[in-house]
């Protein structure tokens, strides 16, 4: 059978849930061909050469760029089975399965993708099995991920280290999380469940990226230290066959502080930063959210890692239902006065709550006075913010923070802006007395980053 995988984004990597899907679909004596939307161009050959379509979707992103281009598919090829796979393949079903795809795959994906695709080689509808459970959590093993069929790694983001850029692989040591964050869509999926990908699989795996030339590794586990003992010998594996490869991965606040007994290890590893989801500092919101921290603990943590040379790198969530534009500014004055100035892509300022089909927060009774309608479009439930000065000021800072990128503005004048408008839009004077200014020295210069600014 002759499968196209597509891809339409993964966050600036080179696009593991292809990779690894291709891997299992050739063992099982396939052809497979894979696309890259986020930077290739769509290859009306490849569509020609394919007997079945399957469309990786593990974000919410990915999952609205693969409906448009389902609907192409639909057009050009309405014969051709399609399939969405992925995080996001529950999101929006009434809308997909069926119309734009024959079959949906949440979860550990990789064995009923390769079923799907033999009962296709076997003569069999494309949709034979649509009635069955979206979701799948069985344990299996991974076969090491096909990059040869992938675009280089230099055409994704790389590590920015002072003036130095480096090539990235991305891996995972693990899928789903623990955890249930109430705003997060991995526990609609994994119900706080986690599964392991084999370490040796993994060593190899980064291996192979050395090889193609990455000089630093994102390990991009919904939370990296769920399986701490597992995590730690990939790490030491790692570092024991490639001493001079840097790495940096994600972690939960919570794990930072309870493990604080192995950030030296790490960090002797070569670990430069963490993305950590702090996404607000306003502790009712945080609550809600199932966080599972306080503001306070968020600067222990900042803390605790900068003891052993790592910086955080927090990713934010600034507009909720509940946000008034009085705490954007607290979240703002929280970043200057941790030094964070630097360390925080200007986007994050921006980012207004998802609510997808399937998410803890729906059910809220906190969130059910401001829930609305269900867009198709934007994949989200509507919601209402409590103060209609937030929704404003949000608009605001989108619109501020994309011009700004488009004319390669630095990070810290991005920043004052964003500031004098979240003050202003709390009625607040631009420099009121007081109030500590963004620490420029050494905050926005020489911080390690990725070049994609995107983390969510």
């Amino acid at each position: 059978m002759r499968v196209l995988l597509v891809s339409t984004y993964e966050l600036g990597h080179q696009p593991l849930h292809v990779a690894s899907p291709a891997a299992a679909l050739r063992k099982a004596g396939h052809e497979v061909r894979c696309l890259d939307l986020s930077v290739e161009r769509w290859n009306a050959g490849a569509l020609e050469w394919a007997q079945a379509v399957a469309f990786s979707v593990p974000m919410h992103t990915a999952m609205r760029l693969a409906m448009r281009a389902a609907v192409g598919v639909r057009r050009a090829r309405p014969e051709l089975p399609v399939c969405f796979y992925g995080l996001y393949a529950p999101v929006s079903r009434d809308l997909t399965v069926g119309a734009l795809a024959d079959r949906a795959i949440a979860g550990e994906y990789e064995p009923a993708l390769t079923a799907w695709v033999g009962e296709l080689a076997a003569g069999g509808p494309p949709d034979a099995r649509a009635d069955e459970s979206l979701i799948q959590l069985g344990r299996g093993e991974f076969e090491l991920p096909a990059r040869d069929l992938l675009p280089p790694l230099e055409r994704y983001a790389h590590l920015a280290l002072g003036g130095d850029e480096r090539l990235v692989g991305y891996v995972e040591a693990s899928h789903g999380c623990v955890h249930r964050c109430r705003h997060c869509p991995v526990p609609p999926v994994y119900d706080g469940r986690i599964r392991i990908v084999g370490a040796d699989t993994v060593v190899r795996d980064i291996a192979r990226l050395v090889e193609l030339g990455a000089r630093h590794i994102t390990f991009g586990d919904p939370d990296f230290l769920n399986g701490r003992r597992h995590s730690l010998r990939v790490v030491q594996a790692m570092h024991e066959r490639f001493p001079d490869l840097t790495f940096d991965c994600t972690t939960k606040v919570e794990h930072i502080l309870r493990d604080a007994e192995l950030w030296p290890a790490l960090a002797e590893a070569g670990c430069l930063f963490v993305v950590s989801a702090l996404e607000s500092v306003n502790d009712e919101v945080l609550e809600r959210l199932d966080k599972g921290h306080s503001t306070k603990e968020a600067a222990r943590a900042i803390a605790l890692l900068r003891e052993h040379g790592i910086e955080m790198r927090p990713s934010w969530m600034p507009f909720t239902p509940w946000t008034r534009p009085s705490d954007v500014v607290q979240m703002l004055d929280f970043v200057a006065a941790h030094d964070l100035v630097g360390n925080v892509d200007p986007v994050q300022y921006t980012i207004r709550l998802l609510l997808p089909e399937g998410s803890l927060l729906l059910d809220h009774p906190n969130m059910r006075p401001h829930l609305g309608g269900y867009d198709a479009d934007r994949l989200s439930y509507r919601w209402t913010a409590i103060d209609p000065e937030s929704d404003r000021l949000q608009a605001r800072l989108a619109a501020l923070v994309e011009q700004s990128a488009a004319g390669s503005e630095p990070i810290h004048e991005t920043f004052a802006k964003v500031r004098a408008a979240a003050r202003e839009a709390a009625g607040e004077s631009p420099s009121p007395a007081g109030r500590s200014e963004p620490i420029l020295a050494g905050s926005t210069e020489g911080r390690p980053r990725l070049t994609e600014p995107w983390f969510c």
